[in-house]
C-alpha cells in the first residue's frame, strides 16, 4: 500500500513539475520582442527559430515557428506586426497578403487563409531570400 502512495505521489509530483515548467519562450507577462537572424540555404531564408516546413505557427502562444513566420514575412516586406512568436491577427492578415501575391504572381495555388503550413513555407522562405 505504501508504496503505491509512493509511486502515485511521484508520478503526480513529475506531471505538476512538467505542467509548471515553463517553456523555452516563456518569461513575463508582457510581450518580448524577438530578433532576427538571417540566413540564406539552398535558395531559402531563415531567421534562426525554426527551419522546418510543417508546423503552424500558433495564434494562442509564442511559439518558434511563430518567430520564424513573422520574421520571414518582415523580410519579404508584409508586415506581421512585432515581432513576438504569437502568430495572432496581424500576422494572420501579413501571411494572406503574401498568399494572394504568390497565387496572383507566381501562379500558386494556395489557400488565402493566413495560415502558414506546408503549402505556404516554402514559398516564404524562398520570397523572403529573393524579394528582401
Amino acid at each position: 500500500m505504501r508504496r503505491n502512495i509512493a509511486i502515485a505521489l511521484t508520478a503526480a509530483t513529475l506531471i505538476a513539475g512538467t505542467i509548471a515548467a515553463p517553456s523555452a519562450f516563456a518569461g513575463t507577462s508582457t510581450a518580448q520582442a524577438y530578433s532576427c537572424h538571417y540566413s540564406v540555404s539552398g535558395g531559402n531564408a531563415y531567421a534562426g527559430y525554426y527551419s522546418g516546413n510543417t508546423v503552424i505557427p500558433s495564434s494562442g502562444g509564442v511559439s518558434s515557428a511563430g518567430i520564424e513566420a513573422q520574421c520571414l514575412l518582415k523580410r519579404a516586406k508584409f508586415d506581421p506586426g512585432t515581432i513576438d512568436g504569437v502568430f495572432g491577427p496581424r500576422s494572420q492578415a501579413a501571411a494572406k497578403r503574401f498568399q494572394t501575391l504568390m497565387n496572383d504572381a507566381f501562379g500558386y495555388n494556395t489557400a488565402i487563409d493566413g495560415i502558414v503550413g506546408q503549402e505556404t513555407w516554402p514559398a516564404l522562405r524562398w520570397y523572403a531570400e529573393y524579394n528582401a
